[in-house]
């Protein structure tokens, strides 16, 4: 019933999507190249979905046999899978995957935990040697296997220059035959948002799913910002500003969030980071009884070692954002409030404060955009007070966080903010956007402050002067209540609610 369910539901969404596309054409028409296109473009759909029906049962059959032929492999163990095509980028997310295989090893240490990765230019050695110089994290070899996919460039988002939330989730079903078909698990957890390869699994692979949710792929809040025709990364200038392409774009949101609906419902237990999460979560996916808030492991055991006072004020104050370089982390933001700061305050004080942009980067697309920052930074005349560090190991980031005097978050509806955490214990004041998790979840300005928000250059601007302003006993109180109230998120209490949350699909103690 639920796979007839399915498919009737997919097949009606393929059919608006089809009569969308013609519609959009023809009143967009410019060239025979565009209709040719189009039609070509629904002849392809049309033929993949009709491939995929046809071979269903060979498939099931096939991987039947590669399940028999896995068990054999890991001698009849249990076996959990966890969907991380980057699993090697040093993230927060990969934070999240590293401390939940750790908490299997423990708790279930003859479950056999497998990782589906892209990352080919590394090794199994080198991965987990990232997992431990980035994250403090050691993760035993023999408890873990990795399988490598070769497909993961069709996850890139520079190949798809319109219509990429679609062309990313075709790319993810693409990755994800290559990944079922190399192995197929006992339970799938997909813990970096490809929720279209969760029916793969649960229907064709006939395993028990999961996800651990950073973001929804699509919110309520995008399409609110489509509907006001507000620019931003995620909605350019020319289609802001036009507002029968806004209009479309509108429709072609709505349907893209039903399909990502129907994915997400095949999921047997939901896990998500945070409040503003859960929320949308909710909204789109329908299943709140499969669905719990578990948030993500914060290393903060050893920033908490830190002392708070007998820290003097250097000539040089740093201002700190740990983030990595994707574009919805907003670093121009960044660049633009520091500057603003630097126009309030006089010429000769200028060189005593610094700007530090620590995170991690992954691919081509990050690299062009670390040049981007370098050379707004070069516009603005303050390439010689904004430091960029890229990939750094642990150690060194603990000592730029013991450091600093703010740590600065500028992302708007930050899903949770690992980084707002860690800042929060090492002992900075943490200056994060009004929004997202950092405002629902960790950053308190009453009654007792933890930390400072903004929205804008200016009101971060205000925010910095402000704090870099007060009194040593004042910084001493705000820090203190900041690490009060970040026990919650440590990697214990995240350890225990994700065994709690997996124990359903997990074999019986």
């Amino acid at each position: 019933m639920i796979i007839s369910t399915i498919l009737s539901r997919l097949a009606q969404a393929l059919l608006a999507v089809a009569i969308f596309t013609v519609f959009v054409s023809w009143i967009l028409l410019s060239s025979l190249w565009t209709v040719l296109s189009t039609v070509l473009l629904l002849v392809i759909i049309a033929v993949v979905l009709l491939f995929v029906l046809l071979c269903i049962p060979v498939i099931y059959l096939f991987l039947r046999v590669k399940k028999l032929r896995g068990l054999k492999e890991h001698n009849g163990a249990f076996t959990v899978a966890f969907f991380h095509p980057y699993c090697n980028a040093g993230g927060g997310g990969e934070r999240v995957l590293w401390c939940a295989i750790r908490a299997l090893n423990r708790r279930y240490p003859d479950i056999k935990c497998v990782v589906y990765t892209g990352d080919n230019d590394a090794t199994k050695e080198a991965i987990l040697a990232t997992a431990r110089d980035r994250f403090d994290i050691n993760i035993n070899p023999e408890s873990v296997h990795f399988v490598f996919l070769r497909k993961r460039h069709f996850l890139e988002a520079s190949r798809y220059p319109y219509f990429t939330m679609l062309g990313q989730s075709l790319g993810s079903i693409l990755l994800g035959y290559e990944a079922i078909f190399k192995f197929l698990p006992d339970v799938f957890v997909d813990s970096m948002g490809c929720a279209f390869v969760l029916p793969l699994f649960r229907i064709v692979g006939l395993a028990k799913v999961a996800s651990y949710v950073h973001y929804p792929t699509i919110s309520t809040d995008m399409l609110q910002r489509v509907r006001e025709r507000a620019q931003s990364y995620n909605n350019r200038g020319s289609i802001s500003s036009n507002p029968v392409l806004s209009f479309f774009k509108l429709i072609y949101y709505h349907l893209f969030a039903f399909l990502y609906g129907l994915a997400g419902r095949c999921n047997d237990i939901v896990m998500v980071n945070s409040t503003w999460t859960r929320n949308h979560i909710e909204q789109l996916w329908s299943i709140p009884k499969r669905t719990v808030t578990v948030y993500p492991p914060c290393n903060t055991a050893h920033f908490q070692q830190m002392p708070l006072t007998g820290r003097p004020r250097s000539s040089t104050q740093s201002i700190v954002s740990v983030a990595q370089f994707r574009p919805e982390k907003d670093h121009q933001l960044q660049i633009r409030a520091f500057h603003a700061f630097l126009q309030r305050i006089p010429d000769t004080t200028r060189s005593n404060y610094r700007l530090k942009l620590i995170g991690s980067c992954r691919n081509d697309e990050d690299r062009q955009r670390i040049t981007n920052l370098k050379r707004m930074c070069g516009e603005l005349n303050i390439s010689e007070l904004v430091e960029f560090k890229i990939n750094i190991p642990f150690d060194e980031l603990k000592r730029d966080l013991s450091t600093a005097i703010i740590g600065l978050h500028t992302m708007w509806n930050e899903h949770f903010g690992i980084g707002v955490v860690e800042c929060m214990a090492a002992g900075s004041i943490v200056l994060a956007h009004d929004s997202g998790g950092p405002k629902m979840d960790i950053v308190q300005t009453a009654p007792e402050r933890t930390g400072f928000l903004a929205s804008s250059a200016e009101s971060y601007a205000s925010a910095i002067e402000e704090i870099m302003s007060l009194r040593d006993d004042e910084l001493i109180r705000i820090k203190t209540a900041a690490r009060a109230s970040i026990n919650r998120f440590s990697d214990e209490v995240f350890e225990e609610h994700f065994i709690e949350s997996m124990q359903t699909l997990l074999p019986r103690k």
